[in-house]
């Protein structure tokens, strides 16, 4: 807190009001020593990673001094920004000189780097996230946490061994909102929870689209990682023309699953955080899913899936309920979703639609939580907690285990989208029960010299 200011801003509820703390940046520059502050290394100069570094900035008790891309252009674009951060904060046009690596992996070789900010697409999410953790480096990293179930398992066990701060981007925990309506649940405001339902949309599909020549500012092979190869299209990879726009990559499942890893483990992980499930995951799943027929998008429409847990709780999730989380219980609901924010334009939330943050059954549900009850890990920003917990060495918000739980929800439940049959899962075992088909794709085949199995952990 001694490196922040902070106003409150209230967000009004259908039945309540929510006190959210927002962040007024103090002095960015000179109020911690150069020899204090936390050295990043940012990976992935594109759209979501602007995003992630320019809150980041923010904060004075870190300083970014190196960036990788495959892409050079994005990487001299992901440069010139943070210098010109520093050289507007300083006045001093010299003060910083970002190093650019081409190769993320020769970043990791300086020790004079901390942490790593990894804001790449989601394929190449695992790797460089496991191969810092090894190097010691504290990391951030964007979610979904892994392509399949098995790297984020292995991602998982090398941070705990290597004991190194692993904050995953899943920001809605740092969204008061969730929190309050997580403790709410836990507090049995609305009795028995017995359902929650998630509102997430599919993707469209796309036209075909033909071969293109490779730029030259573009490690093509590189970029690919441990997928098959496949040609080069603009728009299978990211747009060259702008880091703003929505790359293809987010709707080809080569290197994603789509909607249910992009803004799926956002939800995942919040629902689970009051369902008290967020250490496990469920003993069954299935659903069903529309997919594309031709074109180069393919991943999957609109589905319905239904996940049971132990405990009894079924989880609903599909395009057709309102984008956010309603818990259901014996003596009424909760409804939670981010309100009118959207953190970009291809954020599946309607223009102009009027999304109250927290909403209940009844205004009473909606109380302030009592200082005798269940109160949850408060955060209120993501990427300062990160920063945070980097000096304190205690655990962050979002940690590494927790988002592989989130996110194995988000795969398995693609599993069952391409098998349209109800699938048993063992949580203790990370296997499906019985199914020798539905275990084979709990990983997938790595291409040489990349992916996670030619890495010496």
């Amino acid at each position: 807190m001694k490196r922040r200011k902070f106003i409150t801003s209230t967000v009004s509820a259908a039945a309540g009001t929510i006190v959210i703390p927002t962040i007024v940046p103090a002095s960015v520059i000179g109020k911690n020593p150069p020899s204090d502050r936390i050295n990043i290394g940012w990976i992935g100069c594109g759209r979501q990673g602007t995003g992630d570094v320019r809150g980041t900035l923010r904060f004075d008790s870190c300083m970014f001094v190196a960036c990788s891309d495959v892409d050079s252009r994005r990487m001299e674009i992901g440069k010139k920004m943070i210098d010109d951060f520093y050289t507007k904060q300083t006045g001093n046009s010299k003060y910083s000189n970002v190093r650019m690596y081409g190769d993320y992996k020769e970043m990791l070789l300086d020790k004079s780097i901390d942490a790593v900010m990894i804001t790449t697409p989601d394929h190449w999410h695992a790797q460089p996230a496991i191969e810092a953790a090894l190097a010691g480096k504290d990391i951030y990293l964007e979610k979904p946490t892994s392509l399949t179930v098995v790297e984020g398992r292995q991602l998982v066990d090398v941070v705990k061994r290597k004991k190194v701060i692993l904050q995953v981007g899943t920001q809605q925990r740092s969204s008061a909102q969730f929190r309050v309506a997580a403790e709410l649940v836990r507090n049995g405001r609305i009795g028995k929870l017995h359902t929650v339902k998630i509102g997430l949309p599919g993707d469209p599909s796309g036209p075909e689209a033909p071969e293109m020549p490779i730029p030259k500012n573009l490690n093509y092979d590189m970029w690919l990682g441990s997928t098959p190869y496949v040609y080069y299209t603009e728009m299978r990879v990211h747009p060259q023309n702008s880091i703003t726009d929505r790359p293809g990559w987010l709707r080809c499942e080569q290197f994603g699953a789509g909607m249910i890893t992009g803004w799926g483990q956002h939800h995942f992980d919040s629902a689970m955080w009051g369902m008290d499930t967020e250490h496990t995951t469920p003993v069954s799943i299935e659903a069903v899913a529309d997919f594309p027929k031709s074109g180069l998008w393919d991943v999957h429409g609109d589905f319905m899936a239904k996940a049971v847990y132990a405990n009894g709780i079924t989880m609903l999730t599909s395009g057709g309920y309102p984008n956010g989380i309603r818990y259901e219980g014996t003596d009424g609901w909760i409804f939670v979703t981010r309100g009118n924010y959207r953190a970009t334009e291809s954020d599946p939330i309607p223009q102009g639609q009027d999304n109250p943050p927290l909403s209940a059954s009844d205004p009473k549900i909606l109380a302030p939580i009592g200082e005798n009850e269940i109160h949850l890990y408060v955060s209120n920003n993501q990427q300062g907690n990160w920063l945070d917990c980097i000096k304190s060495r205690k655990e962050p918000i979002s940690p590494v285990d927790i988002g592989h739980y989130a996110c194995t929800v988000c795969l398995i439940t693609h599993i069952a989208m391409k098998l349209g049959r109800r699938l048993k899962w063992d949580p203790a075992k990370e296997l499906f029960i019985n199914d020798d088909e539905a275990n084979k794709m709990l990983s997938r085949p790595q291409r040489k010299p990349y992916g996670t199995n030619y890495i010496n952990m």
